[in-house]
């Protein structure tokens, strides 16, 4: 379990307001598709995610951006219990999906950098270290399951 600071808790909160799903999660779930390819085939449903231009006008990968983060989003409302509020989902990606773990925290990078870029400098290396403490707490409650 995570141990939180009350500053912790306000920086998450803080960039999570300034956070547009619709933006930031097809940005996110692109860069991922892109930067390592061998995530593919995790997306076969979703039609053409063989190239640059196709990924990133791939209206299916846009909608599983918007997912991702609208599930991210629990996991703000709920920081004392994210391996708890992610174990179905969790199960689901390891049992049903077969999606290796080491993807969460590729997608986690990817989140990070998107929010990065948006966010500029209020996204200073304080705030980042928090976020990236959040980020990893998701990363190990979707990756719970496995082990």
């Amino acid at each position: 379990m995570v141990k939180w600071t009350d500053k912790e808790r306000s920086t998450v909160s803080a960039v999570w307001e300034k956070v547009n799903i619709d933006e930031i999660g097809p940005q996110a779930l692109a860069r991922v598709l892109i930067v390592y390819p061998w995530t593919e085939r995790y997306f076969g449903a979703f039609g053409d995610v063989f190239t640059v231009t196709a990924v990133l006008n791939n209206a299916k990968v846009a909608a599983h951006g918007k997912v991702v983060l609208k599930a991210l989003d629990e996991a703000v409302k709920n920081i004392d219990n994210i391996r708890g509020t992610y174990a179905a989902l969790s199960r689901m990606h390891c049992e049903k999906l077969h999606v290796d773990p080491d993807n969460f925290r590729l997608l986690a990078d990817c989140i990070t950098i998107a929010v990065a870029c948006k966010l500029r400098s209020a996204f200073n290396p304080q705030a980042q270290a928090t976020w990236q403490k959040f980020l990893s707490a998701v990363v190990e409650a979707m990756s719970s399951q496995y082990y």
